[in-house]
């Protein structure tokens, strides 16, 4: 994740809780940098919020509180966010540190969670999105982790078919 500085704001996402109670919150607050136009670029990973990456232009509607509200990306970074909910080794600190390392390698950044032992990457465009995406099969069909689709770009859906 970027170092927070003074200029970075926090912008909220409502999100639709399922039947399972999952994501385990109704709004995830993620931060932003303030473009001073109605807009934010993201600056971490989303752990819940559907549709949105790091570095995302989103714009915000402002409440009576002075909270920043998500309404909808102006520009796509070409990120992707995968979210892996990590079970080998009872997705211990050790276990999902050794996932980010995995998919570091693979030009990859990312973050842990230990709450719900997720682990969250955040994919660059140039990233091996081949590799990254035979890694994920490997690690699901070897049940060390089970992983999701955050938000993907037409670059990672055309390697879903090859």
């Amino acid at each position: 994740m970027t170092s927070i500085s003074e200029d970075h704001v926090k912008v909220h996402f409502r999100m639709d809780v399922d039947e399972d109670g999952w994501p385990p919150a109704s709004v995830e607050s993620l931060w932003a940098v303030d473009l001073g136009d109605g807009t934010v670029r993201l600056v971490n990973i989303p752990w819940f919020a559907r549709g949105v990456a790091s570095d995302d232009i989103i714009r915000v509607e402002v409440d009576e509180e002075g909270v920043r509200w998500a309404m909808e990306t102006v520009q796509a970074s070409e990120n992707c966010t995968i979210r892996l909910i990590v079970l080998k080794d009872g997705g211990s600190i050790p276990a999902r540190q050794s996932v980010l390392e995995d998919f570091r390698r693979l030009g990859t950044t990312g973050e842990g969670i230990e709450q719900y032992r997720m682990v969250a990457l955040d994919i660059p465009p140039d990233a091996d999105l081949p590799r990254i995406r035979k890694l994920l099969e490997h690690g699901e069909s070897k049940e060390w982790w089970h992983w999701e689709e955050g938000c993907v770009t037409a670059a990672w859906r055309a390697g879903a078919t090859g």
